[in-house]
């Protein structure tokens, strides 16, 4: 069996469901090249609990965890399966890791990971589980996480995080150009994903230019450090998504595509 791909997606607003920008049809034709994986797993930050969740539902339904979009937005459903086998597997490796997991048997997908799904595998033919962020994971425990689903991949399992490589909800416009802070962040950032400079990536509270404005919060950029760690040593894509709001940088990054 061939090894899946490690991916880092960003997922931006979740109007990205209806507008696919630049990065849309990228997602697409990259989904094109893992259209025989077993199975997906997505880290997403729109799911936090206590220790870790793995979602074994075998029909997950699709969560609308957003208020004040267009109408539209709410009818959309990703009717991907569930495969419950895999999650309970999966918790038994978090396990092994030293994580607190449990499977949780009625969770579905929330916007974090089926908005970019669509794009990715539109079609939702391949089983799909979710993995939760406890609410303290840090850029340690996000890079342990990562390589407690690494063997997944060996199965045929694609690993994603799914999260935003810059997020600043609170300067996003619509109209306005991209803001320089958030073009510096992610030239950085795909400098270090490049050079595979994981300890960087790890310490980017100090490396990395506007962090702090770039992420007033960890938790949309804890998923890079998961992918990352899910891809081991094998070398990186990049896919260039722009920058949409003015401050979400949609730059996407896979690991070991064939």
């Amino acid at each position: 069996m061939q090894r899946a791909p490690a991916l880092f997606v960003s997922h931006g607003a979740p109007t990205f469901a209806l507008e696919p920008g630049l990065l849309g049809s990228q997602l697409t034709a990259l989904g094109e090249r893992f259209e025989n994986a077993t199975a997906i797993v997505i880290v997403s930050p729109h799911w936090q609990t206590c220790g870790v969740r793995v979602s074994g539902a075998a029909r997950p339904a699709t969560i609308h965890d957003f208020g004040g979009f267009a109408p539209e937005l709410y009818t959309l459903n990703y009717p991907a399966p569930g495969l419950p086998s895999l999650a309970a597997e999966t918790a038994g490796l978090l396990i092994d890791q030293g994580f607190a997991a449990l499977v949780d048997g009625d969770r579905g997908l929330d916007h974090g990971a089926w908005v970019p799904l669509r794009y990715l595998r539109p079609n939702a033919d391949t089983p799909v589980l979710q993995v939760s962020m406890p609410h303290n994971l840090d850029v340690d425990s996000a890079l342990r996480l990562g390589k407690a689903l690494a063997p997944l991949r060996d199965r045929g399992v694609v690993v994603v995080g799914s999260g935003s490589l810059t997020h600043n909800l609170r300067e996003a416009r619509v109209t306005r150009d991209a803001e320089e802070y958030a073009r510096a962040f992610a030239a950085w950032a795909r400098s270090a994903v490049l050079a595979g400079d994981v300890e960087a990536l790890r310490d980017y509270r100090r490396h990395a230019p506007s962090a702090l404005r770039a992420h007033p919060t960890d938790e949309h950029y804890l998923p890079l450090l998961v992918a990352a760690a899910a891809a081991g040593d094998d070398k990186p894509l990049t896919i260039d998504g722009g920058i949409t709001y003015g401050v979400l940088s949609m730059d996407c990054y896979a690991w070991g595509v064939h």
